[in-house]
């Protein structure tokens, strides 16, 4: 059973936007690199060949998963969005209780997920780490190099 993954309109546009790119751009030039190199001779021994096929393979199994992330996505409406705890799209100002640094992150789909501008996967240790607790909570969370406990200072909308 597949999992079901959240997105926001534009992050699932951008989704189906690469596996278009994959379909329509993508794969015919694989078919071309397979018939290129099967008109170069014996296939046996033609590592061209070989190598054309293989990255066709990988083509496939990239589109076929993205086939399937698109089959269980659901886009979020914002404006129904609780933000009384902290949901997917959530926006977390957090306090770290041990150096007093204040971070804020936007929780979001693993697929848009990026740190540099502030928006953390839902499946990363600190996204499970937040998910559900209420302005005031703090969430002690698990990652790599040890606990780190985060307070809740707001929750708002993305």
């Amino acid at each position: 059973m597949s999992k079901v993954s959240y997105y926001t309109e534009e992050g699932l546009k951008k989704l189906r936007d690469e596996l278009n790119h994959l379909k329509d751009i993508e794969r015919p030039k694989a078919s071309q690199a397979i018939a290129e190199a099967r008109d170069k001779g014996d296939l046996s021994e033609n590592a061209e060949y070989d190598a054309a096929k293989e990255a066709q393979g990988m083509l496939e199994m990239r589109i076929a998963k993205m086939e399937g992330t698109l089959s269980n996505a659901r886009i979020i409406n914002e404006a129904e969005l609780d933000i009384s705890k902290v949901l997917v799209l959530s926006t977390v100002e957090v306090k770290n209780k041990s150096n007093g640094m204040k971070m804020t992150y936007t929780l979001v789909a693993q697929s848009e997920a990026d740190l540099s501008s502030g928006k953390i996967s839902v499946d990363s240790p600190i996204g499970k780490g937040l998910l559900g607790k209420k302005v005031g909570e703090a969430a002690a969370i698990q990652v790599p190099n040890g606990t780190i406990e985060l307070e809740i200072l707001s929750i708002s909308r993305a």
